[in-house]
C-alpha cells in the first residue's frame, strides 16, 4: 500500500496499557506557563529510565482555565497508580511549585482512582499551609516567596495506552526531519495524546534486552543505517535515516487517530517507507495495523 511515493509497511505497532493523570497548569502569563511546562515535562521521554512519560496535551483558553489565566493540560503516564503516586508529587513539587505564579488543578475530577498531590506536598508549608474546600474539591494554599502556591489535594488517574509508534524511513536526514515535523504537528492538533520524546521523536529507537548484563534495552540495530550489512536490517533499500515517533494517549481510539494523522502528514517525496515497532504481539495488548489505520 502506498500514499503517494511512500510505502506503508504491512505491519503493526504494539502498545501497552498504562495509567495517566491530567494536570491543569496555570500561570500569570505565557512566559511563566511555558517555563513551568518545560520543567515539568523534562526528562520524561520513556519509563524505561524516567519516572513518567509526560507531555503537553493542549493549551487552554482563558475561558477553559479554572482561574481564567493562561493554562495548559498536561498528561503524565506511568505503569501503575503507585508509580504515578511517586512521580506526580515529586515533579509538581520540584518543577511547578518552584515556578513563579503557578497553580495546579485536577484535569480528571470524575475519576474514581485518586493520586494524592497537594496532600503530599502541603508539608512544605511547614505548618503554615491552609486547606480550602470548594464545590466538594479540596485545595491547599502553600506559602511561597511570591504569595501562595495553590494546588489540588488529589488528582484523578485513568487507564490509557502508551507506546503507539511509527518509524519514518527517508532517503536522508533533512527529509526525515521534515517528515517528523509534519507528523508531530498533525498529532499536536489532536486532544488526548502526547509525544513524549524530544520534539516528538526519538532517533535512538530501542529493542528489548542487550548483550550487556542488566541493561533492559539497547539500540534498535535493525534500523541503524551504519549497521547495515552487519545485522539483519529492517531498513528500506533506499533509506539512510530513520526516526521513531512514540504516541501515548487516553484511549486506543485516540492513539490510533493520532497515528493515522501522522502517517498521512509524514508521507511524501523522499519518505520511502513508514513502518512500526512491535514484539510479535506477545507483550502489548493494543495492536495498530498501519494499513488499516490509513484505510479507515
Amino acid at each position: 500500500m502506498q500514499l503517494g511515493e511512500t510505502l506503508i509497511d504491512d505491519t503493526f505497532a504494539e502498545a501497552f496499557g498504562m495509567r495517566y493523570v491530567r494536570l491543569i497548569i496555570t500561570a500569570a502569563d505565557d512566559y511563566w506557563l511555558e517555563a513551568a511546562l518545560r520543567e515539568l515535562c523534562g526528562y520524561s521521554s520513556s519509563v524505561i529510565a524516567c519516572d513518567a512519560e509526560a507531555g503537553v496535551e493542549r493549551r487552554l483558553s482563558r475561558d477553559e482555565a479554572p482561574d481564567g489565566r493562561p493554562g495548559a493540560a498536561v498528561l503524565l503516564f506511568g505503569f501503575s497508580t503507585d508509580a504515578l503516586q511517586k512521580s506526580v508529587p515529586n515533579r509538581v513539587g520540584q518543577c511547578i511549585m518552584t515556578c513563579p505564579t503557578t497553580a495546579v488543578y485536577d484535569g480528571l475530577p470524575a475519576a474514581e482512582t485518586r493520586v494524592a498531590l497537594g496532600k503530599k506536598i502541603r508539608f512544605f508549608g511547614d505548618g503554615y499551609q491552609k486547606s480550602k474546600q470548594i464545590a466538594g474539591r479540596r485545595y491547599w494554599r502553600i506559602p511561597v516567596m511570591d504569595g501562595e502556591f495553590l494546588v489540588e489535594d488529589q488528582v484523578g488517574a485513568e487507564r490509557g495506552v502508551a507506546g503507539g509508534n511509527l518509524i519514518l524511513q527517508s532517503v536522508d536526514q533533512p527529509t526525515g526531519l521534515a517528515a517528523v515535523r509534519r507528523a508531530t504537528e498533525a498529532i499536536w492538533q489532536l486532544d488526548g495524546v502526547i509525544t513524549p520524546f524530544p520534539g516528538g521523536c526519538a532517533r535512538s529507537g530501542s529493542k528489548v534486552g542487550s548483550r550487556y548484563k542488566g541493561l533492559v534495552a539497547s539500540t534498535s540495530d535493525a534500523f541503524c543505517p551504519t549497521l547495515r550489512g552487519r545485522v539483519a536490517s529492517k531498513l528500506h533499500a533506499d533509506a539512510h535515516c530513520a526516526y521513531e515517533i512514540v504516541i501515548d494517549g487516553i484511549s486506543q481510539q485516540a492513539v490510533g487517530a493520532a497515528m493515522a494523522a501522522a502517517i498521512r502528514a509524514a508521507s511524501g517525496k523522499g519518505v520511502v517507507l513508514i513502518s512500526a515497532g512491535n514484539y510479535g504481539g506477545k507483550l502489548g495488548k493494543f495492536h495498530f495495523p498501519l494499513r488499516t489505520l490509513v484505510a479507515g
